[in-house]
């Protein structure tokens, strides 16, 4: 397994096998029908791969097909890692036309096995006809193909994993649900009790518990994963998804500091040349927990950070990082002149026109500022922006990001109605924002809304003098994000002011 390690670390950039061995422990035991020498090695790669360690996981099944070309499972895994079901990622034409030449050469190597066939298959189901845009129906071609897998091989432990991750891929994008995220759980916990270790058992159950209702489901197991891999970001960074649903702003800290430092050591990259884009994705959530905090310094030290990091991959991820992470701030201390100054579509390297949601952030962030600093014709130009890249999601089917972005547009329709002195207006937009978001779930790549519409309501009948509605503006907010501070501090007042 050594020298696969070593080829792995010198594509990350890492240049030490023994580090690239504790980035992808064990824990999985495929069984792959390939030469005796890679079985260990392909083993690892699948680790890598079910800790969504994708840029790792490519390089270790290159790897494993230069060593044995007749092992057709090492295409097969080249291809899986070139979507990843979870992420707002969505592979271009160049990607889609890999992974399907990927799956072509594992079918024309062919294998024997029945269970790696279904495998192959599935992966073949989502790539196909790579000219197609409609990621949708490539996600529900491959969770169809997973199941059948899962149903031929009930009792295999990865088929039932794939089944699990491919249940939490597919979970409705127009309503707040649990229920894919129970099925997913009822599949992982037999496998956890048999194996423990498994690192996509444990991962996914961890993204099973990312849903309102689940967060106290998994303690043991959401710790677990937290120091299963202690060199690998993501599995670092997993659990702060189920601390933030907890409140738990020590816990998000503690393992973003982790998971950013260890996601500089793993670059992205056929040839190591990018950031990773886990960074960002860590520092926004130490930027949402400090915020959280009232620590503003570190705050600003972490997106300064981010601000100042030079060559990160060009993905949604960054894009929307970027976004989020510079917004943030002043909206949450309510800097609204630092709002109104920041510039959309920056920093200009960014393909802004694939990234929506991301832009919509900004073009909010910058909206809202003006909004609250009179400057009524770039928040109207800001909210022209946003309803346009409404819009361009609703054409692409993409209904989570659209629905995302609609919530920040009436957010701020209700900004300009409120600086326009008309209050009701400005009532019923929030209302309408806070009952879109409570029935749209909570993305993965973000730590939770740019800012929760009942909280903002809360605000808003506060300075109207209104305590009781504001009062249950701010628990109704805080029961959807717990520990807020704003929102916290929303409640104290509307309470303290009704109890006098």
């Amino acid at each position: 397994m050594g020298a696969l390690w070593a080829v792995v670390a010198c594509q990350a950039g890492a240049g030490d096998p023994h580090a690239a061995a504790t980035h992808a422990p064990g824990g999985v035991d495929f069984g792959v029908h390939c030469a005796p020498a890679v079985r260990s090695d392909f083993d690892g790669a699948l680790a890598l791969l079910h800790h969504m360690t994708y840029p790792q996981a490519r390089a270790a099944f290159r790897a494993i097909a230069e060593r044995d070309p007749k092992c057709a499972m090492a295409h097969w895994g080249v291809a899986m890692t070139l979507f990843q079901p979870l992420w707002p990622t969505r592979p271009d034409l160049d990607d889609r036309k890999l992974g399907w030449s990927e799956v072509q050469k594992a079918r024309d190597i062919g294998s024997r096995d029945q269970r790696e066939q279904l495998f192959i298959d599935a992966t073949a189901a989502f790539f196909q006809d790579p000219p197609s845009e409609d990621y949708w129906a490539r996600i529900h071609r491959w969770a169809d193909a997973t199941e059948r897998a899962h149903e031929a091989f009930p009792n295999d432990v990865d088929a039932t994993t794939f089944e699990a991750l491919a249940l939490l891929a597919t979970t409705p994008q127009d309503r707040a649900t649990r229920d894919n995220a129970d099925r997913a759980a009822a599949l992982l916990a037999p496998v956890l009790k048999a194996h423990p270790d498994h690192p996509g058992a444990m991962h996914y159950m961890v993204h099973a518990d990312d849903v309102p209702g689940r967060e106290h489901e998994s303690p043991d197991i959401v710790r677990a994963y937290e120091q299963h891999a202690p060199d690998n970001p993501h599995a670092l960074h997993m659990p702060t998804h189920v601390y933030t649903r907890q409140g738990d702003w020590a816990g998000v800290v503690r393992g973003n500091l982790r998971a950013a430092d260890a996601a500089l050591r793993y670059p992205a990259g056929d040839h190591g040349e990018y950031v990773w884009d886990e960074f960002p994705h860590a520092i926004e959530y130490l930027v949402y927990a400090y915020l959280q905090q009232g620590d503003i310094a570190n705050a600003k030290k972490q997106r300064d950070r981010l601000l100042a990091t030079q060559h990160l991959q060009p993905s949604f991820k960054t894009a929307f990082h970027f976004a989020s992470v510079q917004a943030r701030i002043p909206l949450e201390t309510q800097d609204w002149a630092g709002a109104a100054a920041l510039k959309p579509r920056t920093p200009v390297w960014v393909e802004w026109d694939k990234y929506a949601w991301p832009e919509a952030i900004s073009q909010f962030a910058h909206g809202m500022g003006a909004a609250h600093t009179g400057h009524h014709d770039d928040a109207l130009a800001a909210l022209d922006r946003m309803m346009e890249l409404r819009r361009k999601m609703q054409a692409a089917n993409e209904s989570l990001f659209e629905r995302n972005i609609h919530v920040l547009q009436l957010q701020l329709e209700s900004a300009i109605a409120r600086a326009n002195g008309h209050d009701g207006p400005a009532i019923e937009k929030l209302q309408a924002a806070a009952a879109i978001e409570a029935s749209t779930p909570k993305h993965a790549v973000t730590p939770g809304p740019t800012l929760p519409s009942e909280e903002l309501l809360g605000q808003l009948y506060l300075a109207r003098n209104e305590r009781a509605l504001a009062k249950a503006a701010f628990e109704r907010s805080l029961a959807l994000y717990p520990n807020r501070r704003l929102s916290n501090r929303g409640l104290i007042t509307a309470e303290s002011v009704a109890n006098r």
